[in-house]
C-alpha cells in the first residue's frame, strides 16, 4: 500500500479512521474536513446504508424498526472495514452495537467526538431527519442517550472534544492526537 505522507505516523496509515459519537457532534462535517486534510476518501455510513436500502434512514426506522436498521448498519460498516485508509462517519448508535463496535475497534482507528449537551441540542435543531428525536424534546433525549452511550464511546482509543468553534478546531485536535497515538 502506498503511504500517504499527509497521514500522521499512526495506525491510521494502515486502515480506516472511524468517527463515533452522539448525533449532532459533527462526525460527518469533521470527517469530510479530516479526510480532505489527510488526502483520504470520506464515507458517511448513513449515506451508504441509504444507498444499499434505497430509502432514507428515517424511512428504514419507520418501516422496519431500529433493529432492522442496526443489522443493515453493521453489514455496511463491515464492508467498509476493508483495510483501506479512509475516514468514516458512523451514525450515533452504530458503536453501541457489540458486533459493530468490535468490527471498528479491531479494524480501524476509532475516534470519539464528544460535545456538551447544549452544543448537541443547538446542532440537532438544524436538521429534522433524526429518527430518535421525532416528536420528543432533544435536550431530554440527548441527555438520556449520553448517559448510556458516553461510557461506551469512551472505549474508542482517541477522544476529541468538539466545542462551539469552527470544525477545523476539532480537525486540528484529531490530527494532533493521531500523531501522538501509537
Amino acid at each position: 500500500m502506498q503511504r500517504n505522507s499527509k497521514i500522521p505516523d499512526s495506525p491510521a496509515r494502515r486502515g480506516p479512521i472511524v468517527l463515533v459519537g452522539m448525533m449532532g457532534v459533527g462526525k460527518s462535517t469533521v470527517g469530510r474536513r479530516l479526510a480532505a486534510r489527510l488526502g483520504l476518501n470520506f464515507v458517511d455510513a448513513d449515506e451508504e446504508i441509504e444507498k444499499a436500502a434505497g430509502m432514507t434512514v428515517t424511512e428504514i426506522f419507520e418501516r422496519y424498526g431500529e433493529s432492522y436498521f442496526r443489522d443493515g448498519e453493521r453489514r455496511v460498516i463491515a464492508r467498509l472495514m476493508d483495510g483501506v485508509p479512509k475516514v468514516i462517519a458512523t451514525g450515533g448508535g452504530a458503536f453501541m452495537q457489540d458486533e459493530t463496535r468490535k468490527l471498528i475497534l479491531d479494524a480501524a482507528t476509532a475516534i470519539w467526538l464528544d460535545a456538551d449537551i447544549e452544543i448537541l441540542v443547538d446542532r440537532v435543531a438544524r436538521r429534522e431527519s433524526r429518527p430518535l428525536l421525532k416528536n420528543r424534546d432533544p435536550r431530554i433525549v440527548l441527555t438520556e442517550l449520553a448517559a448510556v452511550r458516553n461510557p461506551v464511546y469512551a472505549l474508542a482509543p482517541i477522544h476529541v472534544k468538539s466545542i462551539a468553534a469552527p470544525h477545523e478546531v476539532a480537525v486540528d485536535s484529531i490530527m494532533e492526537q493521531l500523531t501522538a497515538w501509537h
